[in-house]
């Protein structure tokens, strides 16, 4: 966490933004994740943000000052991209987009997380999601076991 945050603004993603939320993407993910391999070097996934993730799916960001901190992806109900820049952890972004998400898609939301993940787990149980299936990795990129969870509102 950063010692005095600025002011975080939620928003959609502009193509302009293609590259920075790409390195969120980037930075959080070797934070998080240091024991999945990445199938995709940064370059491929800049060009996956630059050229399918911002123009064609509900993207979504955190920007404080002058940069982002933030990236979130809408594609139907599933919430595919939640992810934050390491220093900003802990000041209450990802609970604004999950909140966000949840908005948006009232009548519920579903997500895969990496079973090496259990900060995530923790994170999404917290906010009501649950468990409801767990893969060997054998159907994700990575080849990274892997758990899918569902929202449902009511629940």
């Amino acid at each position: 966490m950063t010692s005095a945050p600025a002011p975080v603004h939620l928003r959609r993603a502009t193509a302009a933004d293609a590259t920075a939320a790409a390195d969120v993407w980037l930075r959080s993910f070797a934070a998080a994740l240091p024991t999945v391999v990445r199938p995709r070097t940064d370059d491929e996934v800049r060009a996956y943000f630059r050229d399918v993730v911002v123009p064609l799916r509900e993207t979504w960001v955190a920007e404080a000052g002058a940069g982002l901190v933030g990236v979130m992806v809408l594609d139907g109900e599933l919430l595919s991209q939640l992810y934050l820049d390491p220093g900003w952890r802990g000041c209450g972004i990802g609970d604004r987009f999950v909140a966000l998400a949840k908005e948006r898609r009232p009548d519920g939301l579903t997500l895969w997380t990496f079973q090496v993940n259990e900060p995530a787990h923790r994170f999404y149980e917290r906010h009501g999601f649950l468990a409801v299936e767990r893969t060997d990795g054998s159907g994700n990129e990575e080849r990274e076991p892997d758990v899918r969870y569902v929202w449902r509102p009511g629940r």
